[in-house]
């Protein structure tokens, strides 16, 4: 029962850091901008870290159960 929150979290945390990283791959692959306004060599690592550290936090959740 107390399982749940913790599973929904690390649910969560995996499928956004995915998609992120999914989209920001497709993204930089057809040369279009990542984030509107900002230049690729800034958007482009930020966006990757966000995603990464969104799948680590899933991992960490899940490691926790």
């Amino acid at each position: 029962m107390e399982d749940g929150p913790g599973i929904f979290a690390a649910t969560v945390f995996l499928l956004f850091g995915a998609a992120l990283l999914a989209w920001t791959g497709a993204r930089a692959l057809h040369r279009a901008p990542v984030a509107e306004g900002v230049r690729p060599v800034v958007a482009v690592p930020l966006a990757l870290l966000a995603g990464a550290t969104s799948l680590a936090l899933g991992v960490w959740c899940l490691a926790r159960l």
